[in-house]
């Protein structure tokens, strides 16, 4: 007869052990599929996957040598870099809670983060260091853990760091166990702050896989890909829609340390490449660069946007300059891992504009305010059900509550769902401008302005004005050469827009404000025009 399993209580464990889904696991798995296949390639390393995790597991047993273990809470502050995915998959293989910090926080920002998630350890690359250092002299928690990345063993460091070479200094090569469960923490990422200071999203092994899961299905990603991983991987959609889900399957990924327009082209004709995902504004900065009709790109073949919403003109000229290329719109958010819908190739045409349609794991609706049910086709708040979700918001149990009021995850997004269940987004609600009493889209507006020939970026924001209340505002980049005018703008504008829905002010600029994500920082804009009314 069959003992019951409560019984036992180290065949309980074994069991689970079987039976387990981590971070970690994941990589031991393609590593096995797949011992001699490149898995990285970073400046002048290549890296196959049995490598790979050998330099994992031997980072993973100095770590816990020196005392980190399951539930130790590690700040990352780097750009794009070998160790950054080492360290990914190492302190999951031991069961600590990796916080990827933004490199662009000032020092009182990286203090919040450090003293709210409780930090005990951290990396960083050397020109952030001393950043890491302020913060944690001023931190009222005790930091007790402090290593260099992308460091030479021999390298003189900083007091109180180790470069992490020394952790992996040796030929050990049994494999790090630990107790870890699925539904164990895994990673804390904090949100912008755009609205009050930033939120600790609580993604866990389960959550984070069932999203790559998701990601790899709607996204066609198979192991013969070669993606170049250029936006920031201390954002959740470079890190878990592209490099887990590649490392899931085993593609080849190339690293690149920031999102340098010149530096992903050369990299794709060098490398080959076939998959490269950019938010709009770095699809923008590609095309407006010389290198794009010099640089060799049609090896190119699987093209992702998402983390804003990608200009109906600018997708049309993408897709005309790359033929041979299929695109796919991803939208979602930090707090469902991040992927929420997707559309396909297929339908770029066809629906153009749309977000997608919620992704294998993901169950969506538009609500009212009253968090009921809208019709097809009406505007309402996007919220979903999905397995990707956090556990919540870290030590934030009222903010959790409210984003999961109802049973549903409630996104801030404004948008509407059709008849075959493809959702458009309308707007974020803070981005709807309220002028003399009527709402208007920014996006609408804004995709009024790039049908203007001239027009090369374009923000739409809302400023104080004393008889509209909100004012429609217009921050236009002008193309290389163009001598647009306020007053064609003004004229175009009138022709294909209801009268309120026209800019009351238009602005130059050089550049828009962007955070290394390529996210629009349309806080900023406001906050840098906000006189021009009075």
């Amino acid at each position: 007869m069959t003992k019951e399993l409560s019984e036992p209580e180290s065949t309980f464990s074994l069991l689970e052990r079987v039976r387990r889904n981590t971070l970690s696991d994941l990589l031991v798995r393609t590593s096995s599929r797949y011992p001699d296949k490149t898995a990285i390639q970073y400046q002048n390393k290549r890296l196959t996957y049995e490598q790979l995790d050998s330099l994992v597991n031997r980072t993973a047993r100095g770590l816990r040598e020196d005392g980190i273990k399951k539930g130790t809470m590690f700040a990352v502050l780097s750009n794009n870099s070998l160790d950054f995915v080492v360290l990914n998959f190492s302190l999951a293989r031991i069961g600590a809670v990796m916080v990827p910090l933004n490199y662009m926080l000032n020092t009182e920002d990286v203090q919040y983060i450090l003293e709210h998630a409780g930090i005990e350890g951290f990396a960083a690359s050397a020109q952030y260091a001393e950043r890491m250092d302020e913060a944690a002299a001023r931190n009222k928690s005790n930091v007790s853990w402090r290593y260099l990345m992308d460091a030479d063993i021999t390298l003189e460091t900083r007091p109180d760091w180790k470069p992490l070479a020394e952790l992996r200094d040796g030929e050990q090569t049994s494999f790090v166990e630990a107790d870890i469960q699925d539904d164990d923490l895994a990673h804390v990422l904090y949100t912008s702050g755009t609205e009050s200071k930033p939120k600790g999203v609580m993604l866990t092994h389960k959550s984070l896989i069932a999203e790559y899961v998701s990601s790899i299905i709607e996204g066609k990603m198979e192991a013969e890909d070669i993606a170049i991983h250029a936006l920031p991987f201390y954002h959740s959609a470079q890190l878990h829609v592209f490099l887990g889900p590649g490392v899931y399957v085993g593609s080849t990924g190339i690293i690149l340390p920031q999102a340098s327009p010149e530096a992903i082209l050369e990299a794709i004709e060098t490398e080959r490449a076939t998959q490269l995902f950019c938010p709009p504004t770095v699809w923008i900065a590609l095309l407006r660069h010389p290198d794009f009709e010099r640089r060799d790109l049609s090896s190119l073949k699987k093209c992702y946007y998402g983390a804003a919403i990608m200009p109906r003109e600018i997708l049309k000229e993408l897709t005309e300059k790359l033929p041979q290329a299929r695109f796919w719109n991803f939208y979602g958010q930090t707090e469902v891992a991040p992927l929420a819908a997707a559309l396909q190739p297929e339908d770029q045409l066809r629906k153009l504009g749309a977000a997608g349609k919620a992704v294998l794991h993901v169950e969506t609706k538009i609500v009212d305010d009253n968090d009921e049910e809208v019709p097809r086709n009406q505007i309402g708040e996007i919220v979903h059900r999905t397995p990707h979700a956090m556990k919540g918001y870290l030590h934030d149990p009222e903010k959790t509550a409210e984003a999961f009021r109802g049973g549903w995850f409630h996104s801030g997004d404004l948008g509407v769902m059709d008849e075959e269940g493809y959702i458009t987004i309308i707007d974020r609600k803070k981005d709807m401008i309220n002028t003399g009493g009527v709402n208007v889209s920014s996006r609408e507006v804004e995709e009024t302005l790039y049908e203007l020939e001239g027009v090369s970026e374009a923000a739409v924001i809302s400023i104080p004005d004393s008889y509209w209340i909100e004012a429609v505002t217009a921050i236009i980049v002008p193309k290389k050469g163009s001598s647009i005018t306020r007053e064609e703008v003004l004229q175009f504008c009138k022709e294909k827009l209801s009268t309120y829905k026209v800019p009351k002010y238009i602005e130059f600029a050089d550049t828009l404000p962007k955070n290394p994500s390529g996210k629009l920082l349309k806080r900023t804009l406001r906050e840098t025009y906000k006189n021009i009314g009075s």
